[in-house]
């Protein structure tokens, strides 16, 4: 896959150049669910694909009823899938709001994540949303031999995970976030289960990239020298490492990787490689997330003042 060129404005939509899946969000808003089975049911041989359209219509459809008329009138893996997805989705916006409905919710989210993976054995996506949840509370299973830290976790959980998927993208994320200091975790804990995650992956893995978020939740505009973390010879390193194994596995793609490229170009450009920083941009196309500029300030501030730094455009 090859993004569009950029035009003078930024596209924030998750969906990115996904164009089936920008269309079902689509219909999503207007209450029709039809597309969705079609959108989801052509990534069964493709998990990073399904969790990447699950999670981005589940957003879509978590403040309306849709995913619980689809599963009563449809009851599909499919449409478990969704439900699943819905869940988890309102079961952490409640817990992060506090709100009291917060316990409820999450054991909807789990019989809904449940029933998913029943629907559909081999589908890591139903488990990795489970895993979404691991950050709630402080599992305690123990680490495996490696890590320094040896931080306790949902290590269990993780590892079902990884006997269905072993490289899956987004459970390796949502597993590092469970040590983030905001969900109780430490700095040293994050970087360690990064490294050791990171270290284990494909040299052309973007789970390489691991570190470096790790690196940029960890980030502390207090503290001396703050920015110029990313100029240190193991960071820049490690982002030139994936610029020249990873980058290059773009074309192969079905959607743009917009929120590991950004963490890329984040990288390169705070460790002073702007030249390799371009590039990543120009994969990147008009395509744009949050993260990890918001981590900064402004996320559009953040992000044109790293086009700038490229010599690149950016909207008026």
């Amino acid at each position: 896959m090859v993004a569009g060129l950029f035009e003078g404005q930024y596209v924030w939509h998750p969906a990115a150049d996904d164009r089936l899946l920008a269309s079902v969000c689509v219909d999503i808003r207007a209450g029709r669910y039809r597309s969705a089975h079609e959108a989801l049911a052509e990534t069964h041989g493709d998990f990073g694909l399904r969790a990447h359209r699950s999670l981005v219509l589940a957003s879509e459809a978590a403040d309306s009823d849709l995913a619980e008329r689809w599963l009563a009138e449809e009851p599909t893996a499919e449409a478990a899938l969704l439900w699943a997805r819905v869940a988890v989705l309102r079961a952490l916006r409640a817990a992060d709001a506090h709100d009291e409905r917060a316990g409820a919710l999450e054991r909807i989210a789990l019989t809904a994540c449940d029933r998913a993976a029943g629907a559909h054995p081999a589908d890591p996506t139903p488990w990795t949303a489970r895993l979404a949840m691991a950050r709630l509370h402080r599992l305690t299973d123990p680490a495996p031999r490696g890590l320094l830290t040896a931080p306790p976790g949902p290590w269990r959980l993780f590892a079902h995970v990884l006997s269905l998927d072993p490289w899956h993208r987004e459970a390796h994320h949502r597993f590092l976030a469970c040590f983030f200091t905001r969900h109780g975790g430490s700095v040293n804990a994050a970087w360690d289960v990064a490294a050791f995650l990171g270290q284990r992956a494909p040299a052309d893995s973007p789970l390489r990239l691991l570190p470096l978020v790790a690196l940029v939740e960890s980030y502390n505009p207090t503290q001396l020298l703050a920015g110029r973390v990313w100029e240190q010879p193991q960071w820049r390193s490690t982002a030139l490492a994936i610029y020249q194994n990873w980058l290059p596995t773009m074309p192969g793609y079905r959607f743009t990787p917009v929120l590991d490229l950004a963490y890329l170009a984040h990288a390169l450009v705070m460790g002073k490689r702007e030249f390799e920083a371009r590039a990543v941009f120009a994969a990147m196309g008009p395509y744009a997330s949050r993260m990890p500029w918001s981590a900064f300030g402004d996320p559009v501030d953040q992000l044109s003042r790293a086009r700038r730094a490229c010599g690149l455009p950016v909207p008026p």
